[in-house]
């Protein structure tokens, strides 16, 4: 049987209410830093939406540790969270002048000896959907980390919808919210693409 990936534009602080304490087994959120990354020359070949202006304030992360028995956050430095030993550097394998970060720290809730992931930043191949768009791969390995198939996962700002992906694969539910419709679309867009089962006529 195949996972169940849900997608759903919307607010996620106006969906997360709705949920239960810990329904979800993991949460693998990507939210604004509040950095304006939109006035990095690097982004500029990207449409540029003003999505990064603010990180989101206390009442999303209590509501994000309340419904998820664990989190995973991208950019933890940039947000006020609890100490962990086991947050994860992502080593984007740049070299020493490139104009973005060589690295990416990502906040765990889990006590575990801190980790070191290695892999470009993307394929440059593959068309970005979104400006800070993440490579399949580093979901499903979070994903071989952090979860079990048949674990229930939240995503509250999908953006390319690569997560989806990973989840649908590793054989995890997906719970994946959006709220600008462009990305969102992108991202249906792309997940039927890259997990359409072709039939071969004999």
């Amino acid at each position: 049987m195949n996972p169940k990936i849900d997608f759903l534009r919307a607010d996620c602080l106006e969906v997360m209410p709705f949920f239960p304490d810990n329904y979800f087994n993991l949460a693998i959120v990507d939210p604004p830093y509040g950095i304006g990354i939109s006035k990095n020359p690097f982004r500029q070949k990207h449409k540029i939406k003003k999505w990064d202006s603010e990180p989101p304030g206390p009442a999303y992360f209590e509501e994000l540790f309340r419904i998820s028995k664990n989190q995973i956050i991208f950019g933890g430095n940039y947000f006020d969270l609890p100490a962990t030993q086991g947050f994860i550097i992502w080593d984007k394998k740049q070299p020493e002048d490139f104009s973005s970060a060589m690295c990416e720290f990502i906040w765990t809730s889990f006590q575990r000896p801190a980790k070191i992931y290695r892999r470009h930043v993307v394929n440059s191949e593959t068309p970005k959907i979104h400006p800070t768009e993440k490579p399949v791969q580093i979901y499903r390995w979070l994903l071989s980390k952090f979860a079990e198939p048949g674990d229930r996962v939240l995503d509250t700002h999908c953006g390319s919808g690569s997560i989806a992906v990973a989840c649908h694969y590793f054989g995890v539910d997906l719970f994946a919210i959006e709220k600008d419709p462009d990305y969102l679309n992108g991202a249906i867009e792309r997940f039927d693409r890259e997990t359409r089962q072709i039939a071969l006529a004999f």
